[in-house]
């Protein structure tokens, strides 16, 4: 039996808390794209902190091509990408190539194929080795002050950067570097 159209609207709402629960994660996430990213997809991509893409990815909003508009990803797509991109992208329903994207930041990396597994890997290897007390605070601060006035943010920053230099994290990453060793975090 066809769902209701309250009943697919109520439902198109998990989208929305997947992409606020991503934002709230307080891990990074590593998107590792093998193909095409479009419409849902294309957000989800966008909703990752780092992409790592085949060379033969593709990236779009086709939606407009079928009479509708991306209205579901709009809002993270517009904070990964400029303005007048993302307006092309959405008005046209054209595909971009991963590299056409790597230009304008949203793509991390650019990789064939068969080294798609080990530079997402390496990557979040890499992520892995941080602290993860600091890693939290400064990927949660991004995306709280992104939407803030601009003083705003810079006084909820200011009193960020005190907590971070009080953590044992930042004092042992501190030590650390002085005395020419690798840290270790302890996630406090």
């Amino acid at each position: 039996q066809p769902r209701s159209a309250l009943e697919l609207h109520h439902g198109r709402h998990a989208l929305v808390d997947l992409f606020i629960q991503m934002g709230q994660l307080g891990k990074p996430i590593v998107g590792r794209i093998n193909g095409h990213a479009l419409a849902g997809g294309f957000g989800l991509a966008c909703a990752c902190d780092l992409l790592v893409a085949v060379d033969t990815a593709t990236f779009g909003t086709p939606e407009i091509n079928v009479g509708v508009w991306p209205m579901m990803i709009q809002a993270v797509l517009s904070r990964n990408l400029p303005r007048k991109l993302l307006l092309e992208m959405m008005m046209l329903g054209d595909r971009w190539s991963a590299s056409q994207l790597q230009q304008y930041g949203l793509v991390n990396r650019v990789v064939a194929a068969e080294r798609l597994d080990d530079e997402t890997q390496s990557l979040a290897a890499r992520l892995a080795e941080k602290s993860t007390a600091i890693m939290r605070l400064g990927r949660d601060s991004f995306y709280v002050q992104q939407d803030m006035a601009f003083p705003a943010a810079l006084e909820y920053l200011q009193s960020l950067v005190t907590i971070v230099t009080l953590s044992e994290d930042s004092a042992e990453g501190r030590k650390a570097f002085f005395e020419k060793r690798p840290p270790k975090y302890t996630g406090r």
